[in-house]
């Protein structure tokens, strides 16, 4: 089944899941700021997406900025970041067995249907 990594704040999150429905394509819905992701299962994301902790951080959150712009870290780290402020992490992410994208734009869910 379908797993969408989902913030209902977000339009493109929102988008995601509508495009699903339309297609009627049954998902599960993380809210992965209730029960943000374990390093283990970022570093599974990961493999899925085929990127780099880095590559996945929201570089224009506040906690970014304040904290973690300009400075180097290592994948273990970023994924240790990643783990305790799920808010830096992209979405939606969308996880379909061994693969995954990232949502935007939403159209891209279409990839794994």
């Amino acid at each position: 089944m379908l797993k969408i990594y989902h913030n209902a704040r977000c339009s493109k999150s929102r988008e995601a899941c509508s495009i699903l429905q339309e297609k009627n394509i049954p998902f599960e819905t993380i809210d992965y700021l209730k029960t943000p992701p374990s390093q283990k299962e970022i570093k599974e994301l990961l493999k899925k997406l085929g990127m780099k902790a880095e590559e996945i951080v929201r570089k224009g959150e506040v906690i970014y900025k304040e904290k973690y712009k300009n400075k180097t870290f290592s994948e273990t780290e970023w994924i240790n970041i990643l783990s305790e402020n799920p808010i830096l992490i992209e979405r939606p992410i969308l996880v379909k067995g061994d693969k995954a994208v990232i949502g935007r734009p939403p159209e891209k869910v279409l990839e794994l249907i």
